[in-house]
């Protein structure tokens, strides 16, 4: 009689396995890892995240969708923008959450122009949006072999705190997102106030000094930029108002900062008295 083959599995408990024991192995040592890691996850109690998180998916629309989107920019409305968004999956809540996300969430797969966004709850990832009109980004190119590991550490940095941890009083991380281009990934932090130039520096100071060093980038391949100065941002006529305030306040700063400057330049010189002792 012929012999019944063997049936491999993976990812099924013990006693779901042949209990001979010169039966082959089931699995890889790489897998059995990662079926410990899941097992380990699973019986962990969830450990609370500060903030809760949400996931958004910007899909590249139809080409008859891009005209429409092109349409609503130009007229100032960003709901054709948003309706591009989709949430994905439930709302992140705890350290589990945010892997059982990221590792189900395959980055290498995302088409080009198309992007995805780990955003605290309340903000969503629009320039124009009331919570963001004032805020900035940093904005990373990173080559796309390294590109879904920079990605989970700017992640795991959002939602440990440690990017708010460096921010000056009164300013707030809203989230970090992900844009797939031609041959690199842009990976973005967003934060609410740009006005705060100690919050700026300290953001890169961050980033940089957490990455290991292979995946550090190079001084031009990161930059900082207000959404305000995007070229395609419309400030909606209700939230204008605001952006004029900001501008005057930096503009009073700046002319006080250039009169103190100038008063200094303008100084007499100090009259050092020499020691009579000296004079000879």
């Amino acid at each position: 009689m012929s012999m019944r083959p063997s049936l491999f599995t993976r990812g099924l408990s013990g006693l779901s396995q042949s209990s001979d024991p010169n039966s082959p192995s089931v699995a890889s040592p790489a897998e059995q890892r990662d079926d410990a890691k899941r097992n380990f996850l699973k019986a962990m109690r969830p450990l609370p995240t500060q903030h809760y998180w949400n996931v958004y998916f910007d899909r590249q629309p139809a080409k008859d969708q891009q005209q429409a989107t092109a349409s609503g920019a130009a007229a100032g409305n960003d709901a054709t923008y948003q309706a591009q968004l989709e949430q994905l999956g439930s709302q992140i809540e705890s350290v589990q959450d945010f892997w059982r996300y990221n590792n189900n969430t395959p980055v290498d797969q995302i088409k080009m122009r198309e992007s995805i966004y780990l955003f605290k709850a309340g903000f969503k990832p629009i320039w124009e949006d009331r919570r963001n009109i004032l805020g900035g980004s940093w904005t990373f190119r990173v080559p796309k072999s390294s590109g879904p590991d920079f990605w989970t550490r700017v992640q795991l940095l959002a939602i440990g705190e440690k990017l708010q941890s460096v921010l000056e009083d009164g300013d707030q991380i809203c989230g970090v997102g992900l844009s797939v281009r031609f041959n690199s990934h842009l990976i973005s932090i967003w934060h609410r106030d740009s006005s705060k130039q100690k919050s700026i520096d300290n953001l890169l100071n961050c980033v940089l000094e957490e990455l290991p060093a292979e995946l550090r980038p190079k001084a031009e391949n990161y930059f900082y930029k207000r959404h305000a100065d995007h070229a395609g941002f419309k400030a909606p006529p209700e939230l204008q108002a605001v952006l004029d305030s900001q501008k005057a306040r930096e503009a009073k700063a700046k002319a006080a900062a250039e009169a103190a400057a100038a008063k200094q330049e303008g100084a007499a010189p100090e009259i050092v008295e020499v020691p009579p002792a000296e004079q000879s």
